[in-house]
C-alpha cells in the first residue's frame, strides 16, 4: 500500500507497477495519483491491446483492495450490471409463507428486501463495508448510450436507487477506472466526471523494455528485430493494428518455435500470433516481408 501523501508518490507508483512487470511512464503514474487525490474516476482511452485493463487490475494490488470488474458490451442492462431479484428464492419464500397463512401484502413486503437482492458489479462496488474497492468498468464504449447515461448517477453520487428499497449510498466510494477503445464517442457528461489518460502504442524503447521485462530470456538482437518489425507493421493500413499484447503473443510463439532470428521462415510460421485478421495477413504477405524488413 502506497502512501499518496508523500512527495515521491508518483515515483512509488511507477516502481510498484514495474515490480509487477508493467512498464509505466510518468503520465500513467501521475494520472493514477491525481485520480486518487482528487477522488475522481479515471477514464483511460487508447488503442486495443496497450495495457489499459491491466492498470485497473494492478491498482487493486497497489491499494490492497478488492477488484470488481464490469465488462461492457452492446445491450448491457441494469439487471446484469447493477442488481436483480432472486426470483427462485422469492418464489420459494412465498410458498413457505402461504403455508403459514400470511396475507399477500405481507408476502410482497417480505420478498423485496436485501435478503433477496442479487448484487451485480455496480451495486457491489458501493456496498463494501470495510474499504473502497477498485471498480473497473472495462470497454465502456461498447455499452449503449442509455447505459452510459445510467452511469452518471453512480459516478456523481456513488449511489444506486432501487425502487423497492430506496437509494443505497456508498460508505466507502469505489476507486473507478473506465477504459475505452473509442469504438464510439463517449458523452461530454461522462467525460466531465472523469480525469483522462490516453495510452498510445509504445515508443521503440518502451516496447523493447516491456518485452525484455516480461520475457527476460529472449535474445536481445531478436527482440530488437521484432520491435522494429512491429513498428513498421503499425504504419500499414490494417483492420486490426497489433498492440503490445499481440507483440507479446508473437514473441511467445517465436520462442516456443525456437527461432533465433527474424527471417522469412520465422515470420511465415508465426505471423498469425501477431496479426489476427485474415485480410491483414493477406496484405502483409502480399507486401512482402523483405519490403518490411528493408525499413526496420
Amino acid at each position: 500500500m502506497i502512501d499518496l501523501s508523500k512527495d515521491d508518490s508518483i515515483q512509488a507508483i511507477i516502481d510498484f507497477l514495474e515490480s509487477e512487470n508493467y512498464i509505466a511512464d510518468r503520465s500513467i503514474a501521475t494520472s493514477v495519483f491525481l485520480s486518487q487525490r482528487l477522488n475522481r474516476p479515471l477514464l483511460i482511452e487508447g488503442r486495443s491491446g496497450v495495457g489499459k485493463t491491466e492498470i485497473g487490475t494492478l491498482l487493486a494490488k497497489l491499494f490492497n483492495t478488492d477488484l470488481i470488474r464490469l465488462q461492457c458490451y452492446e445491450g448491457l442492462d441494469t439487471n446484469t450490471a447493477v442488481y436483480e431479484w432472486n426470483y427462485a428464492k422469492q418464489l420459494l419464500y412465498i410458498k413457505l409463507e402461504e403455508s403459514d397463512g400470511k396475507s399477500i401484502s405481507e408476502r410482497k413486503t417480505n420478498v423485496f428486501n436485501r435478503d433477496f437482492l442479487m448484487e451485480r458489479p455496480l451495486l457491489s462496488s458501493i456496498t463494501n463495508q470495510s474499504k473502497s474497492p477498485i471498480l473497473l468498468i472495462d470497454e465502456v464504449d461498447r455499452a449503449d448510450e442509455e447505459f452510459e447515461a445510467f452511469l452518471l448517477e453512480l459516478l456523481s453520487e456513488f449511489q444506486v436507487t432501487i425502487p423497492e428499497i430506496g437509494t443505497i449510498k456508498a460508505k466507502y466510494p469505489p476507486i473507478v477506472i473506465l477504459t475505452s477503445n473509442r469504438t464510439r464517442e463517449l458523452s461530454d457528461a461522462l467525460r466531465r466526471r472523469c480525469l483522462y489518460l490516453w495510452i498510445d502504442y509504445p515508443s521503440f524503447d518502451k516496447e523493447l523494455k516491456i518485452i525484455r521485462t516480461k520475457l527476460p530470456d529472449i535474445d536481445e538482437s531478436l527482440s530488437d528485430q521484432i520491435v522494429r518489425f512491429v513498428e513498421k507493421v503499425r504504419t500499414l493500413d490494417l483492420n486490426k493494428t497489433p498492440g503490445i499484447s499481440e507483440t507479446l503473443d508473437w514473441v511467445h510463439a517465436i520462442m516456443v518455435m525456437k527461432f533465433n532470428s527474424l527471417d522469412d521462415q520465422t515470420i511465415e510460421h508465426t505471423l498469425n500470433a501477431l496479426i489476427k485478421n485474415v485480410d491483414d495477413l493477406k496484405q502483409i504477405k502480399e507486401s512482402g516481408f523483405d519490403e518490411i524488413f528493408s525499413n526496420t
